[in-house]
């Protein structure tokens, strides 16, 4: 795989295009405000459609196809006890997207979104049967509180791997909108110890409650990611010596898991194909910030679908220069749940744009002129 080079030329199409596409925005406004009803009255979803309007380039998007990307790895840290899940859930849970019974099955039938799920790197003696996409990069990761999570060369794999696999899908059957979800037991360990690392953060002021952990298991992850974090001084200095796109592989190889690096490829590849990116949880929060690291411009081609209790989340979407995400119903269960509730919402918003009539069509009267006084008289 030439990996440096796809990653180079990805970023190159990313910083040539124009996002946002301010003459496509400019005419969704325009038509937003000739449509049957008060100018702003259809809110936030207004600006949804107008912001993919900018990402996609076009004054009348339709997200025809919706497709969510799920990625899925094991994680050595996962042997320090830091989540209330062994990790052989991970594998389980792999199995139940692929049979329908999982919580985003659930969501996507109901939205008419496409699921992909993706072997990242899931510690398995053998292949999972079923609708899997192949990208595995090893049987889990190295124990980030021991050294590193995985060499600079297999980061570097992970993300072009990531490009590649949304290249494929999308020339196969291209999408119009993007969510990105993960599973993987221990991975709310690394993406706090990225935010961390990142942000030069205190442990404690990122980490959260996971999968349901108790009193004593967040003690352990807060003592797991400091001991990380110290193990991996040397690296994590050099990191943030580096630019871009050095600087997001490097703290991938040092912290990162195999899912986070892959759908940080599958964010790049999306950016470069003018591909809306909607953000779920905490983990394809930090996958996106590491895109972020890898070119800038990506932040431009997101939207944050909620806002999960995980206290790294939100530092996330900080660092993201998100104000805020679409809604906040305290989820926090992955797999790209959230991103996918998102996703409708984003939907309606452009069926909404394009599918009202407008105050000449419908030969409905406009807004009244304003009464003149006396001083304007």
């Amino acid at each position: 795989m030439n990996s440096q080079p796809l990653i180079n030329n990805t970023i190159k199409k990313i910083v040539s295009l124009q996002v946002p596409h301010q003459q496509s925005i400019d005419a969704a406004v325009r038509r937003q405000s000739q449509l049957t009803k008060p100018e702003g009255a259809l809110g936030k979803l207004e600006i949804l459609a107008e912001f993919i309007a900018g990402v996609a380039a076009v004054p009348n998007p339709t997200l025809q196809r919706k497709t969510i990307m799920l990625a899925a790895a094991d994680h050595g840290v996962a042997k320090e006890g830091v989540s209330a899940y062994p990790q052989e859930v991970t594998e389980q849970m792999v199995k139940n997207f692929l049979e329908g019974g999982a919580a985003i099955n659930v969501l996507a039938n109901s939205f008419k979104i496409d699921v992909k799920v993706i072997d990242a790197g899931i510690n398995i003696s053998s292949p999972i049967e079923g609708r899997l996409v192949q990208a595995s990069l090893g049987k889990g990761t190295n124990n980030i509180a021991l050294g590193y999570a995985m060499s600079y060369t297999k980061a570097t794999d992970a993300i072009a791997r990531g490009i590649e696999i949304f290249l494929e899908a999308h020339a196969e059957n291209p999408t119009n909108i993007i969510g990105l979800g993960e599973m993987g037991i221990g991975n709310t360990t690394s993406a706090a110890a990225l935010i961390s690392a990142i942000g030069r953060l205190k442990p404690a002021t990122v980490v959260g409650w996971g999968t349901g952990i108790n009193p004593s298991q967040f003690n352990m992850k807060v003592a797991v990611i400091e001991q990380a974090l110290d193990v991996n001084k040397d690296l994590i200095d050099d990191a943030h010596l580096m630019t871009s796109p050095e600087k997001g592989i490097s703290f991938l190889a040092v912290l990162g898991g195999f899912e986070i690096g892959i759908l940080t490829g599958i964010a790049l590849g999306a950016a470069a194909n003018r591909v809306p990116i909607v953000i779920d949880g905490v983990i394809s929060g930090t996958a996106v910030l590491l895109a972020s690291l890898v070119t800038p411009g990506i932040k431009n081609f997101t939207i944050p679908s909620h806002l999960s209790p995980e206290p790294g989340h939100k530092i996330v979407l900080e660092m993201l220069e998100h104000k805020e995400a679409i809604f906040d119903l305290q989820m926090r269960l992955g797999e790209g749940s959230g991103a996918a509730l998102a996703i409708n919402l984003c939907d309606v918003a452009c069926q909404l744009l394009n599918n009202m009539s407008t105050f000449a069509e419908a030969a409905v009267s406009t807004r009244s002129p304003a009464i003149k006084t006396e001083e304007h008289k």
